[in-house]
């Protein structure tokens, strides 16, 4: 399943592009956000040298119905926010393609994540157009979840073991420890680990190239999805050997 990069560059109104472009250092993290029919709700966290100068310019801006800061630890604040001008909550509500959160923005240009069906991606750059949001497709690639086939025992000893440090290197833990912490006998920690690696292992090599050209083909696979982004606009786009390097800039 594809998973797409873009940064999308926001056009000069809605109240997140008029306050990060006038405050550029400051980063604004969209923790979560929900669309409603007419607005959005979102919970922030805004990390800046002057948090107080940022809030008081959001709370006077007039596409922002409300802003109330949830907490306060130095130069970080949570909060939470009222608009009735949620682009990038629109674009994903028109696709059926919910953004990945968290989502970062800055200096103008938010940083959005998502994985869905190629249909969904292209769906979701027509959107963003329709909306008059240029965007950059900073990289399209087929999306791997490796371990999802583990049993609930076996990725409990997974984690174990990685948090313990079975898996640093040097090892900061032994086997023994790791069996002992969790209960069962040395040998079937080691056997029950062997199955784990062996599935993680082969579930992520599944995904990748064997040979040179097998990479093209799979970057032809991920093009094709960036191709639906694109699609009814002017695209400059530039390819590496590497499948995950794919650019593009849309306008």
């Amino acid at each position: 399943m594809p998973q797409a990069r873009l940064l999308v560059h926001l056009p000069d109104g809605p109240w997140i592009a008029d306050i990060s472009r006038r405050f550029p250092d400051t980063g604004f993290r969209v923790l979560t956000a929900v669309p409603d029919d007419d607005a959005g709700f979102a919970l922030l966290r805004i990390t800046s040298r002057t948090p107080d100068d940022v809030i008081a310019a959001m709370r006077s801006h007039p596409a922002l119905a409300k802003a109330s800061v949830m907490a306060r630890d130095g130069g970080v604040a949570t909060v939470r926010i009222e608009t009735d001008a949620p682009l990038l909550l629109l674009a994903a509500k028109r696709s059926g393609l919910p953004m990945e959160m968290p989502l970062d923005i800055e200096d103008g240009v938010a940083e959005v994540e998502v994985t869905g069906e190629h249909e969904r991606v292209a769906e979701l750059g027509r959107s963003l157009r329709e909306l008059g949001l240029e965007f950059d497709v900073e990289r399209v690639r087929q999306h791997v979840t490796p371990g999802r086939t583990l049993t609930d025992r076996q990725r409990e000893l997974l984690f174990t073991a990685v948090d313990l440090g079975y898996y640093e290197v040097p090892r900061r833990t032994t086997l023994t420890e790791v069996a002992d912490h969790v209960g069962i006998a040395k040998s079937t920690c080691s056997e029950t680990l062997q199955r784990v690696e062996r599935t993680v292992i082969g579930e992520f090599v599944d995904g990748l190239p064997r040979r040179p050209e097998a990479a093209g083909d799979a970057e032809s696979a991920d093009a094709g999805a960036k191709t639906g982004l694109d699609r009814e606009a002017t695209t400059e786009t530039e390819t590496t050997g590497d499948a995950e390097a794919v650019t593009a800039r849309t306008r």
